[in-house]
C-alpha cells in the first residue's frame, strides 16, 4: 500500500464535542411527524421518516400518548423545575406589622432605660421622685 497519498487529517476533523446537546421539539415539530407517521402504510416507510428525522420509534411511542391525553398539555413544552410558590396575600400586612413591631419595642426599650436612669439620678441627687400606681 502506497502512503504517499494519503493527506493527514486536521485537528477539526478528529475533534469530538466535549457534551452533546439535548434536542428539544417543538409541538408543531411532533404534530408534523405524528402526521407523516400516521400516513406511512408501506413496509419500510415509517423506518424511512425515522432515520431521515433521526428519531427513535420510541419517540413516537411517547408522543403518541401525549397525544391521546390532549394536544395542548402532552405535546407542548412543560417548563422545567420548581413551581412558583403562591404569594400569601396577608404576607406584606404580616411584614409590616413585625416591623412596626419591632420599631415599637425598641422605642419602648428606650423609654425603660431613660426611666432607669432618671430613678438613679433622682437617688444619687437625693430627690424623692412621685410614684404613679401603674394599674395591671
Amino acid at each position: 500500500m502506497d502512503r504517499t497519498n494519503i493527506m493527514p487529517l486536521s485537528p477539526s476533523e478528529v475533534e469530538v464535542a466535549a457534551k452533546p446537546t439535548r434536542r428539544r421539539y417543538t409541538a408543531d415539530y411532533k404534530h408534523r411527524i405524528l402526521r407523516e407517521a400516521d400516513t406511512c402504510t408501506r413496509p419500510g416507510e415509517l423506518g424511512a421518516l425515522l432515520r431521515r428525522e433521526g428519531l427513535y420509534s420510541s419517540n413516537l411511542t411517547v408522543w403518541r400518548k401525549q397525544r391521546e391525553r390532549g394536544e395542548i398539555e402532552g405535546l407542548s413544552q412543560k417548563k422545567r423545575g420548581p413551581l412558583p410558590k403562591e404569594k400569601n396575600p396577608l404576607a406584606a400586612k404580616v411584614a409590616t406589622l413585625e416591623r412596626e413591631n419591632r420599631r415599637l419595642r425598641a422605642r419602648s426599650e428606650r423609654a425603660e432605660g431613660l426611666v432607669e436612669l432618671q430613678k438613679k439620678v433622682s437617688e444619687i441627687l437625693g430627690i424623692e421622685l412621685k410614684h404613679n400606681e401603674e394599674k395591671d
